[in-house]
């Protein structure tokens, strides 16, 4: 079958069972003229990385309630953004979300440029977001290829090369089946069909619109595709975080460097984390261990981080970090890691 066949059944097939979500334009209303706004393409694409579609969606509706345009976004104050970002992780993204978003005002007079080069040249956009932007917003015929199109082409080929090694070739494969015309729905259509029927595990075959000419189907290997390298095993690295609680109920928190891990991010202060815990308290106190160790996985390696607290008195001069009132401190503005050492910290108090 040729590739543009295959677009063509994928397109009738998305015409009628696109997902609905807030970020997108149907291909209905996209027939009718309407035109995906790059600012809410742009957006849902960084939040997107290795992140779920049920987990954004209300992170872009808070988002786009309180900064509807880029410029908004670009005025935001940095630390209400990193909140309102606070439980996506890979905050990195967030403080790149900024820096591109006053690139966008500053350089492009608040309007994303729609030439793939200019749009990688902007912070924190690699080639799969340029491409995604200008292929969806723009409706330009750029490869855009993410965890479900990999699926979706090693099953469509056979591909029996794993990844990562095999990127290159469904690439290039992905590129073949990518219309001249609506190259953004195509887009969108194949990461509708790896998320909703070419799934990770048992994969729905028998309603797939390109059951026919799929040929790990025809080899009955599909539920083994793509196939991928043995991962490594993640190191653990150790730590302590320091919960001060003041008696006016003010707590000891202090922002994190830009640079680096939860860049940016309020939390509570302690010593680097690495192979050993190291005792580093912001202030002399009675320091408390209530017995509970917080456990979190990042990208590349598990976190163990031991827990101190102490009640303090209003004299405190802590070395690091300030006293933040419970009236300007939300504990939903903090890191998964650190609002669960807060949890913990939270119970002991309440229950001295």
């Amino acid at each position: 079958m040729r590739d543009t066949d295959l677009s063509a059944i994928l397109l009738d097939w998305y015409d009628i069972h696109a997902r609905e979500m807030p970020w997108r334009i149907g291909p209905a209303a996209r027939a009718a003229g309407v035109r995906p706004d790059p600012y809410r393409v742009w957006l849902s694409e960084v939040m997107l990385q290795q992140t779920t579609v049920a987990a954004v969606r209300d992170y872009f509706r808070r988002f786009t309630e309180r900064w509807p345009t880029v410029g908004a976004l670009a005025a935001a104050d940095d630390g209400d953004v990193m909140g309102e970002w606070a439980g996506l992780g890979y905050y990195a993204r967030a403080r790149n979300l900024l820096k591109c978003a006053r690139v966008v005002v500053a350089r492009h007079g608040g309007a994303f440029p729609e030439d793939p080069a200019a749009l990688r040249a902007l912070p924190g956009i690699g080639p799969y977001t340029a491409a995604a932007i200008a292929s969806i917003a723009f409706d330009l015929p750029e490869v855009v290829v993410d965890g479900n199109v990999e699926r979706v082409m090693s099953r469509l080929y056979a591909v029996t090369t794993p990844l990562p090694p095999a990127k290159p070739e469904l690439t290039a494969l992905a590129a073949g089946l990518t219309p001249a015309a609506r190259p953004g729905d195509h887009a969108q259509a194949v990461m509708d069909l790896g998320a909703t029927i070419c799934t990770p595990k048992s994969p729905a075959c028998g309603i797939c619109p390109w059951m026919a000419p799929c040929r790990a189907r025809a080899l009955g290997i599909q539920a083994t595709l793509p196939r991928k390298l043995p991962k490594a095993a993640k190191p653990v690295r150790h730590g302590i975080a320091y919960l001060a609680r003041r008696q006016d109920g003010a707590w000891l928190l202090e922002r994190r460097a830009d640079s680096g891990l939860l860049g940016g991010m309020l939390g509570w202060p302690g010593a680097p984390w690495g192979d050993e815990a190291q005792e580093q308290p912001p202030l002399d106190a009675d320091w408390r261990d209530p017995g509970v160790q917080v456990r979190h996985t990042f990208t590349h390696f598990h976190l163990l981080l031991d827990l101190r607290i102490a009640e303090v008195g209003m004299d405190a001069r802590p070395t690091c970090g300030t006293f933040v009132h419970p009236a300007n401190f939300r504990p939903s503005d903090l890191p998964t890691v650190m609002r669960k050492s807060f949890d913990v910290a939270s119970a002991t108090f309440g229950a001295l």
